[in-house]
């Protein structure tokens, strides 16, 4: 975790220690499984290309959530009240400042990426700017902060990289790709493509699992970060149940052009489902109402 003012939160540094261990071992585990499957030069050539999706997304991170979000950075003098606030939070928090950016779309949402605090940018959307109060808005950014101090931004878009990889092979065994590297059949007599698509699919499916236990833990941990920042739990609450009502009653079209990037914003864009599944990236809004209620009844209570 990056050294700020941000509550420190071990169990968020376990979580993300564990995922990538699990990762690591698990990307580990399918390229070892393809060289025996197909021969030992394509299961190298995974391997490369599995590092080298992790390298490109370490280094392009902000880039492209960016593009997804169709956001452009903002100077201080086109966005003057939302880099007054962010400057305020950070030298409270005591951190670099990261650079701003602004997503033209009614979508409320907010994100933060980047590979590291210094090249981190925080990201609001023209309709969250245009649906909060000043108090909320800033609960919202120290949140987004927070995710920055923590490196779990970082961690998530790393780790995903096992899960692309082997998404990317599963739709490759699905057409038969495999046939052409090697022998067709290993020495058990199962087809190459089938072995692919077992292996391929058993690291996608822990991967995604994985991804989005941590995803729901880091959302909960940035809450309860960006609450005590602020000390004001109650407007973070206030802007999290505006959220999700404005997203809500925004058309399937707008949400779509942001779906992309979901996963690093303070609230999911999709409407109308269920989050109480283990699919979902964010906790309910139950959950972190209650968590925040019980920050704020600590913080109301009287010293000694």
């Amino acid at each position: 975790m990056a050294r700020s003012r941000f509550v420190g939160d071990a169990g968020l540094t376990a979580r993300m220690t564990t995922v990538m261990f699990l990762l690591g071992a698990l990307f580990v585990a399918l390229v070892v499984g393809l060289a025996y499957a197909v021969g030992g030069g394509l299961g190298i050539l995974i391997g490369i290309v599995g590092i080298g999706v992790a390298v490109y997304q370490w280094a392009n991170s902000d880039k492209v959530a960016m593009r997804a979000m169709r956001a452009r950075e903002v100077t201080p003098e086109q966005a003057p009240e939302l880099h007054g606030m962010i400057d305020r939070l950070c030298a409270l928090a005591d951190m670099p400042k990261p650079r701003v950016g602004v997503a033209d779309t009614p979508v409320p949402n907010a994100f933060a990426t980047g590979r590291s605090p210094e090249r981190a940018v925080v990201c609001v959307t023209t309709g969250i700017l245009g649906m909060l109060t000043a108090e909320e808005l800033e609960g919202v950014l120290a949140h987004e902060l927070s995710h920055v101090a923590h490196r779990d931004v970082l961690v998530m878009t790393v780790a995903s990289s096992a899960g692309i990889a082997a998404g990317m092979l599963t739709q490759g065994a699905q057409y038969g790709a495999y046939g052409f590297f090697g022998r067709r059949d290993n020495n058990n007599g199962l087809p190459v493509w089938l072995v692919v698509l077992l292996v391929s699919l058993a690291v996608y499916a822990v991967s995604f699992v994985l991804l989005r236990l941590l995803s729901r833990y880091r959302e909960l941990a940035a809450d309860r970060a960006g609450a005590y920042l602020t000390m004001r739990p109650d407007a973070l609450a206030s802007a999290l149940t505006k959220i999700t009502g404005g997203i809500n009653q925004i058309p399937q079209r707008d949400l779509r052009q942001v779906s992309a990037a979901s996963a690093l914003c303070i609230a999911p864009a999709v409407s109308g489902v269920s989050l109480k599944t283990l699919s979902s990236t964010h906790p309910s809004l139950e959950q972190r109402l209650e968590q925040l209620a019980k920050i704020q009844a600590e913080l109301s209570r009287p010293n000694g």
